[in-house]
């Protein structure tokens, strides 16, 4: 069991940045591939960067060179930095933890920071 909580939502301007931190505890973090991902109102979940275990990263086009995804496994803490925002990127961010073990899915999900970007 993983219990994951995010922090370092809030409030900012366009042009801005934010640096979301997801932080595990029950397991350790290493053994997962991790996530993060976005709800904005009246919109479906949506992928915004992903990390493997083994440090391998992937972006949704939308934050391609303006977000950065990161983790520091011995502190079982992931990271989100967030630069350039835009008012669209306004949404819930929500952290996920994931792996297959003989051939069980797990997957595990903080409970979210708001990210409003607006003047």
């Amino acid at each position: 069991q993983v219990q994951l909580v995010e922090s370092g939502g809030g409030l900012v301007q366009p042009g801005g940045s934010l640096r979301l931190s997801c932080v595990a505890s029950g397991s350790i973090l290493i053994i997962y591939n991790m996530g993060w991902y976005r709800q904005a109102p009246g919109k479906q979940r949506e992928l915004v960067a992903t990390i493997t275990n083994g440090g391998s990263t992937n972006y949704a086009d939308s934050v391609k060179g303006r977000f950065t995804i990161s983790r520091d496994n011995a502190k079982n803490t992931m990271y989100l930095q967030m630069n350039s925002l835009k008012p669209e990127d306004t949404a819930v961010y929500y952290c996920n933890a994931a792996r297959v073990l003989r051939g069980v899915p797990y997957d595990y999900w903080g409970q979210g920071t708001q990210v409003t970007v607006s003047s």
